[in-house]
């Protein structure tokens, strides 16, 4: 009698993405077997021994090809990507093999902000006023065409990279050179992505901000998380600290909120996957600024555990099983209240070590502190940042107070920097 060989599930990645192993793991955790396609050199003789399928970003057909041919002998019963570009790629290489997952074209809108904004508009959304900018008009000539207070924004950089608000004519003009001057760097350059020429003008939406984790299901969207950002998010940059689950709201609110982001998934045409929402909250009604196809960054999935008839699973535990159409049942968030810190960037500089982790962990409620910054990795504060030094997560009864605990172990860390020193020409990301 033939065996069955275990389904195989494709992950597209960046090489340098947090999560490639947290989903390895939970792959193996189901029985399945991973194959990883990621943004390397294809001239390189599998530098890290796991056999990827090497692909560019910036060429979908190639890419696509690549996926196909090297998968033709042994079939992919499930595809997830991480990341904005992976997910564009995951999606039309989900369609080329045959297996469920996202419409490319909605991926595609998803990931482009003028493109969402234009969607969620065209299906009668509540959202800001918004102006593209093009890279041969003068932001002189616009800023006394829009209100203020306004936000200026990349139309394809995540995690807020870019983002600034300006209360002034005086202040849309810095921030819209800094723009144009962060989008001018080598490596954003480097990503061949047409997006990156122009920018977005949209009206500043006031309220609090929250983030949605969950997925899509035959055009059903079911709400696995409502992250609360306790931080104000007000400007003029919006990097992102802390998240914290369940929220500090109503249920009605929490409703209200759930209810918009599926509204929202509908329009844009997201039809099987995750999704990953980002929405403003006021007494009159939700504002869904983004909805991305594609989980949560970083490590922030860590603070995420789901309980039910098969125990207690990850996110990328749920994640694999919805790719392989294995039916999720009953899984709950766990009881209790949860918060994720992403780490500040203290200064910009060169990483040279920290202090204090092991304080920082013995602080009450913290389940871990992760420092994935490495021994002379540079780091630039936002908004022209990118990354962070670590994750801080904290689990107990009560929200305020595992919020208060991420702070604490927050303050026992002690980073040393060494000053970034340019060489032959000024620093494009100083200001």
């Amino acid at each position: 009698m033939r065996q069955e060989r275990n389904p195989r599930i494709l992950l597209v990645a960046a090489t340098t993405g947090y999560q490639t192993r947290v989903f390895s793991d939970a792959v193996r955790r189901h029985g399945a077997e991973l194959v990883f396609a990621t943004d390397r050199c294809h001239q390189l003789d599998d530098p890290w021994y796991d056999d990827a399928i090497a692909i560019r970003f910036n060429d979908e057909p190639g890419s696509v090809r690549a996926i196909v041919d090297a998968t033709v002998d042994r079939p992919i019963h499930g595809v997830v990507a991480v990341g904005d570009r992976p997910a564009v790629i995951g999606a039309l290489a989900a369609d080329a093999i045959g297996v469920p997952g996202h419409r490319p074209e909605a991926v595609r809108i998803a990931s482009n902000k003028l493109m969402t904004r234009q969607c969620l508009a065209k299906a009668g959304l509540p959202g800001p006023w918004f102006k593209l900018v093009a890279p041969d008009v003068s932001v002189k000539e616009v800023t006394h065409q829009v209100t203020y207070p306004c936000v200026i924004k990349p139309l394809a950089l995540a995690a807020s990279r870019g983002v600034m608000r300006a209360n002034t004519p005086m202040e849309l003009e810095s921030a819209c050179e800094r723009l144009r001057r962060l989008l001018q760097d080598p490596d954003i350059r480097a990503l061949c992505d047409s997006a990156n020429e122009a920018v977005l003008i949209e009206e500043y939406v006031p309220g609090s901000e929250y983030a949605l984790e969950g997925l899509v299901t035959n055009g059903e969207f079911s709400a696995l998380a409502v992250f609360e950002k306790p931080e104000p998010l007000e400007g003029p940059f919006f990097e992102e600290s802390i998240y914290l689950t369940p929220p500090r709201r109503t249920e009605s609110d929490v409703e209200r909120l759930v209810k918009q982001v599926a509204i929202a998934i509908e329009a844009l045409g997201l039809t099987q996957g995750p999704v990953h929402a980002e929405c403003r909250l006021t007494e009159e009604q939700v504002v869904v600024l983004e909805v991305a196809a594609r989980p949560i960054g970083g490590l922030c999935s860590k603070v995420l555990r789901f309980t039910g008839p098969d125990g207690t699973l990850t996110l990328e535990d749920l994640l694999v099983k919805h790719a392989l159409s294995q039916p999720i049942v009953d899984q709950r968030l766990a009881s209790g209240a949860a918060a994720v810190m992403m780490i500040p960037v203290p200064s910009a500089g060169v990483f040279k070590s920290v202090a204090g982790v092991d304080d920082a962990r013995r602080k009450p409620l913290i389940e871990d502190v992760i420092i994935t910054a490495k021994q002379d990795q540079c780091f630039v504060p936002w908004p022209e940042g990118a990354s962070y030094p670590g994750f801080i997560f904290a689990r107990g009864d009560e929200p305020s107070k595992v919020v208060d605990a991420v702070h604490a172990a927050h303050r026992a860390l002690e980073f040393e920097m060494d000053t970034i020193i340019p060489i032959g020409r000024a620093n494009p990301l100083s200001v």
